[in-house]
C-alpha cells in the first residue's frame, strides 16, 4: 500500500515562499506520476501541478504557472511544490497525490492521496 506524507505547510504573508514536500513509501515512486491539489475552505478541491514519473514532463493551473513550481527526487521517494510570490487566494489545505504513469490534472485519476497540510496566506 502506497503511503503519502505531505508537510511544509504553514502561515505565511503575502509574498512570502514555501516549499510543500511529500514523502511516499511502499510503492515504485519512479513508476507514479504525482500531482499536487488544493482544497480551500467550502470549495471543491482542484489541481495545482502534476509531474510525470520521469521528472521530464510538468503541467500547471494557470493561476500558479509562474510563480510555482513541481519537482520530484526520485533517490528521496519524494515531490515537492515550491511556492513563491504567495497570495492570500493561494490560502488552503494542499494535497498531495500518486498514481501509476502520468495522471494529468483531474483528481478522479489519482490512486493514492497524503491527508493534507494547510498553507495560509495573510495580507
Amino acid at each position: 500500500q502506497v503511503q503519502l506524507v505531505e508537510s511544509g505547510g504553514g502561515l505565511v504573508q503575502a509574498g512570502d515562499s514555501l516549499r510543500l514536500s511529500c514523502a511516499a513509501s511502499g510503492g515504485t515512486f519512479s513508476t507514479y506520476g504525482m500531482g499536487w491539489f488544493s482544497q480551500a475552505a467550502g470549495k471543491e478541491r482542484e489541481f495545482v501541478a502534476a509531474i510525470s514519473p520521469g521528472n521530464i514532463f510538468r503541467e500547471y493551473k494557470d493561476a500558479v504557472k509562474v510563480r510555482f513550481t513541481i519537482s520530484r527526487d526520485n533517490a528521496k521517494n519524494t515531490v515537492y511544490l515550491q511556492m513563491n510570490s504567495l497570495k492570500p487566494e493561494d490560502t488552503a489545505v494542499y494535497y498531495c497525490a500518486g498514481g501509476r504513469g502520468y495522471r494529468g490534472t483531474v483528481n478522479g485519476n489519482y490512486n493514492y492521496w497524503g491527508q493534507g497540510t494547510q498553507v495560509t496566506v495573510s495580507s
